[in-house]
């Protein structure tokens, strides 16, 4: 049985909306259409994907592993229909994700040099898209900050550096030369407590058992923001730190907390030699 990625898409809509009506807006259709695509789907796969009642629409057991399959089944069509379209344009270019604070114009130089034919494209990427760029066709290779859901990927270490904390100007530990990371554990961090590992296990609020709420934040300027603001800290590797500076936020060196560790990622099902010439060169380079 062949799976249609039309219903798939639709799926994966009411699965994230987990609202029939939503969906069908995000989609722009109609919402009785979305609903019988899904009771095709649901009548094509012999499962029942979603539990619906008066109050609420809910995934079933097959449903949550679908959603789970479908995200990257769906990134895997796209990535295809966008390396079928370059290529039937015969364009010659090369696409590089990059996360804020890390310079990548040596590499390019010398990439470039090694293949003058070839337009490179740039490519700024955040937390929350640095693997999906790879997975869905937008970059042909990303330099990655740690940690990251690696299946799928090739990915080969280029450097490490420190992180600091990110603290508002008049803060009681702004001005040290250097802390530890026990000197935060009164402190709202402004990101998912797995980001940091040292702060999630000695956290006041954690251990207390009242985790105050992360707001969504989708670059580092609404992170400083929020910083510079009060309402919280933010743990930043060295480069992210040094290009983002602004005077009512500052950054202070934190003795015991790992360093960040900076990547380069591909998809593992990508042969090419080009890709390959890339890697060489950014280890090379970047870790000098």
């Amino acid at each position: 049985m062949d799976i249609d990625l039309r219903k798939v898409r639709y799926f994966v809509a009411v699965a994230e909306e987990l609202h029939f009506g939503r969906a069908a807006e995000r989609l722009h259709i109609a919402q009785p259409v979305l609903s019988r695509q899904i009771r095709a789907l649901e009548d094509e796969l012999k499962v029942q994907l979603f539990v619906r009642t008066k109050r609420a629409t809910e995934l079933t057991g097959a449903g949550r592993q679908l959603l789970e399959d479908a995200r990257p089944l769906l990134a895997s069509a796209e990535a295809a229909r966008r390396r079928v379209v370059r290529a039937a344009r015969g364009a010659k270019t090369f696409t590089i994700g990059f996360m804020p604070g890390i310079t990548v114009t040596a590499a390019v130089r010398a990439f470039t040099a090694e293949h003058p034919g070839l337009t490179i494209e740039l490519l700024r990427t955040t937390w929350d898209d640095q693997v999906e760029v790879l997975h869905d066709g937008r970059a042909d290779v990303s330099i990655v900050r740690l940690p990251i859901d690696q299946q799928g990927l090739t990915v080969r270490p280029l450097f490490d550096e420190p992180r600091l904390a990110m603290l508002p100007a008049d803060h009681r530990l702004a001005g040290k030369p250097s802390i530890e990371i026990s000197d935060l554990a009164d402190e709202h961090l402004l990101q998912h407590p797995d980001a940091v590992p040292e702060w999630r296990d000695i956290a006041s609020e954690l251990r207390d058992g009242r985790p105050r709420p992360v707001p969504t934040l989708h670059n580092v300027e609404e992170k400083l923001e929020y910083v510079a603001a009060g309402n919280g800290i933010s743990i930043l590797p060295l480069s992210t730190a040094s290009f983002y500076t602004r005077p009512d936020v500052v950054s202070v060196p934190v003795d015991d907390l790992g360093p960040n560790h900076v990547c380069l990622a591909w998809t593992a099902t990508r042969r090419s030699k080009v890709v390959h010439d890339f890697a060489d060169i950014a280890v090379r380079v970047l870790n000098g």
